[in-house]
């Protein structure tokens, strides 16, 4: 059976998981709406994406109904 030699130090766990934080998400604005959209996704406000309407999304005042 495989057994650590030596143990590993606090500070080599550390470096070893130093890549696995959380990163920021990139965030644009949508040049219609103003949204803050993900790159290379349909704004999900508006329906556009590179200035063409795509989805077909509901208006404000039937999503509070």
């Amino acid at each position: 059976m495989a057994v650590p030699k030596k143990k590993r130090t606090k500070g080599s766990g550390g470096k070893r998981r130093s890549h696995d934080n959380l990163k920021k998400v990139a965030l644009g604005k949508c040049p219609k709406c103003g949204e803050p959209v993900r790159p290379h996704r349909a704004c999900l406000n508006c329906g556009t994406y590179k200035g063409k309407q795509v989805i077909e999304v509901e208006s404000s005042a039937k999503k509070n109904v």
